[in-house]
Order: C-alpha cells, then sequence, then structure tokens
C-alpha cells in the first residue's frame, strides 16, 4: 500500500518569479493537506547532501548552485497514495513534455529549471521530510 506523505520544493526560480502561492494553491486544490511548510535557503553543504545520489552526475554541479541561488519553500503533504498523485500533478521534469494543466508545465521553464521537486518513492519523501523536519513538526 502506497503511504500517505510526500515531499516537495518550490525551487528558486519560482519562488523568485513570485509562483509560490499559486503553486500551493493547486497543490491543494487537488486535496493534499500541508501538514508542515516552511521558507528557507540552502547551504552548499545541504544541497550537497540533499543532492548526494546525484554526486558525479555531470548535472550535479550545476544543480547544486541553482539550488543555492535563493530561497526555497519545503513542503510536507498528505493524501491517499500521495508519492503516485503528486507526480502527476508535479508533471514530466522536462515541463515542454510535461501534461497541460501540471505544475510543471505551468511554471517550469527547462529540465533544470522547472519549478517543483516531488519525491520519487516513500521511503524518499519520509527521507526528504526528515531532512528539512524535525520529529517535532511532522510526524509518520
Amino acid at each position: 500500500m502506497s503511504g500517505k506523505i510526500t515531499f516537495t520544493i518550490i525551487k528558486p526560480d519560482a519562488v523568485r518569479k513570485g509562483y509560490t502561492e499559486s503553486i500551493f494553491d493547486k497543490i491543494q486544490m487537488e486535496g493534499f493537506r500541508i501538514i508542515a511548510r516552511k521558507d528557507t535557503l540552502l547551504t552548499r553543504e545541504q544541497a550537497e547532501d540533499f543532492y548526494g545520489i546525484h554526486k558525479g552526475q555531470p548535472f550535479f554541479e550545476n544543480l547544486v548552485n541553482f539550488m543555492t541561488s535563493g530561497p526555497i519553500v519545503v513542503a510536507a503533504l498528505e493524501k491517499s497514495n500521495a508519492v503516485e498523485l503528486f507526480r502527476t500533478l508535479i508533471g514530466k521534469t522536462n515541463p515542454q513534455e510535461a501534461a497541460e494543466g501540471t505544475i510543471r508545465r505551468l511554471y517550469g521553464e527547462t529540465v533544470s529549471i522547472n519549478a517543483i521537486h516531488g519525491s520519487d518513492s516513500d521511503e524518499n519523501a519520509q527521507k526528504e521530510v526528515r531532512f528539512f523536519f524535525s520529529e517535532n513538526e511532522v510526524s509518520f
């Protein structure tokens, strides 16, 4: 059975352009409940740790630079089958290939500058939530 928790980051491009509240409105209209949310700024060390799975990839340095380029908004979300349904809501990584009405299609620019991150598995959702939120802020 799929879990009820997923995680998202509104990336620096979307925050800079003022899309944060529109994105969260869309998320809530799709039935996700925001159980924790905060504005933050990643340090280089935090970004390298969070995206450590991609270390050694040609895009890693650009990803870290991008994710530390400005404020982000992180959130833990709740809904039955959360990860799968949220991945559908945000759309494909490349906004030009994302379905009409998806968050990346509406607010993303390129594969690298695509407005939003969403967990890709229940296991990663829990890890990502715990990366940004304490047990006092979010419980599973």
